[in-house]
């Protein structure tokens, strides 16, 4: 069943994810993609259109998860696989033209804003951070008044934020930048497509860190882009193939494998993220919690109404005790544990804990005891008890 004839079908998300990019159904096929190792193809004459021609052009084992991750995004179009996140940044940012004006979120993922502001620096566009959960301020970002003010070439969301999970109002968001002439791309990868789509929301370009939950493993870094708009992704495979950021075959099988367990997994850490947190807010070792499944968190009406959950990572802000202040504790608390994994990344099978100012490049304005939690799909009372007994050795 081909990408066209599996959403006429109306499949569910749940199975797309175990069905889509699966080879042809014919006698003495393989039932899973096989692995292609080649950096070149055989052919004679001018290449045309289909042709593989070159390894930095195209490789017949890209195509089975850009199939698949192109079905679960909604997209008229399968998806752009990239070396790493930041690859797909890089060639997402490439849309922006020569001195054109970018809104993006003062908490987004700090490579990103890294990136962004580099470009600034050297000239090449105009740079305007936002609290990306502020509708108003975001508006006025792309489109300010006064008579020398420009409106944005692109509008980049990432909702819920990283690390400070704020969330985004996308559909009003969406038909601001449209109105004003921009581009808007959305990074999905906290929330994955089984719980957001960007795209139905308004979205010109989804980006996933397919490192995280689609492959779900910790065990690959790859990175996608997915549109349904075909002149964009024109631009995004040129980028792509000029700039040579193109995934490894064996990276990308390794991806579509594990992305046919994401339901099961998404499933199983929110349900988990959203005991633990319930749990986190109430201990006297945790100053304050993000987390949009909480009723008290000020993103869970948005949340609710554009998401199907809230994903399955927590934030803390860890509270001085001890005689040690906000950051130390939070790295007593980070040292403490047993189960929980104290690591960088996130999105994988295992849970990870990891105090984020640790970072160099993380924003000034993310708390120094702020700490990142990703629910992985242990048993949730053994990742309470190993949680409940770091933050207990705090004291009072």
């Amino acid at each position: 069943m081909s990408l066209s004839e599996q959403q006429a079908a109306g499949l569910s998300a749940e199975t797309m994810v175990v069905a889509a990019g699966r080879p042809p159904r014919e006698r003495d096929q393989p039932v899973n993609p096989p692995l292609v190792l080649s950096s070149t193809y055989y052919g004679t004459g001018p290449l045309g259109p289909g042709d593989r021609g070159y390894g930095r052009y195209s490789n017949p084992t890209w195509d089975p998860f850009e199939e698949a991750l192109g079905q679960l995004e909604g997209a008229d179009l399968q998806g752009l696989l990239y070396a790493s996140g930041l690859a797909a940044v890089s060639s997402a940012l490439s849309l922006i033209p020569s001195g054109g004006v970018l809104v993006m979120p003062n908490h987004s993922y700090s490579g990103t804003l890294v990136m962004a502001a580099e470009l600034a620096q050297k000239g090449f566009i105009e740079l305007r951070t936002v609290d990306i959960a502020d509708t108003g301020a975001v508006k006025a970002a792309i489109a300010p008044g006064g008579p020398d003010a420009r409106a944005a070439a692109m509008l980049w969301l990432e909702s819920p934020t990283n690390p400070m999970l704020g969330i985004a109002d996308i559909p009003a968001l969406t038909e601001a930048a449209h109105a004003s002439g921009a581009i808007v791309v959305t990074d999905n990868t906290f929330s994955t497509p089984l719980v957001q789509q960007p795209l139905a929301l308004g979205s010109d370009v989804v980006l996933h860190s397919v490192t995280k939950y689609l492959a779900g493993h910790s065990d690959v870094v790859l990175g996608a882009l997915v549109t349904s708009n075909a002149d964009i992704r024109s631009a995004l495979l040129h980028h792509r193939t000029i700039h040579g950021a193109i995934a490894g075959p064996f990276e990308a099988w390794l991806a579509l494998r594990g992305l046919r367990t994401l339901a099961l997994r998404v499933e199983k850490s929110q349900e988990s993220a959203k005991v633990l947190a319930e749990r986190l807010g109430t201990h006297p070792g945790v100053e304050s919690i993000r987390f949009p499944g909480l009723r008290t968190d000020p993103g869970h009406e948005r949340a609710a109404a554009q998401m199907k959950g809230f994903g399955s990572i927590i934030c803390i802000q860890v509270a001085p005790a001890g005689g040690l202040d906000g950051a130390a504790a939070a790295d007593k608390v980070v040292e403490a544990v047993n189960l929980w994994l104290p690591a960088t990344s996130l999105g994988g099978v295992e849970s990870l804990i990891e105090r984020r100012r640790r970072h160099t490049a993380e924003p000034a304005t993310v708390p120094e005891n702020l700490v990142r939690l990703s629910t992985g799909i242990e048993n949730v009372e053994d990742l309470w008890a190993d949680l409940e007994q770091a933050l207990d050795t705090l004291g009072g």
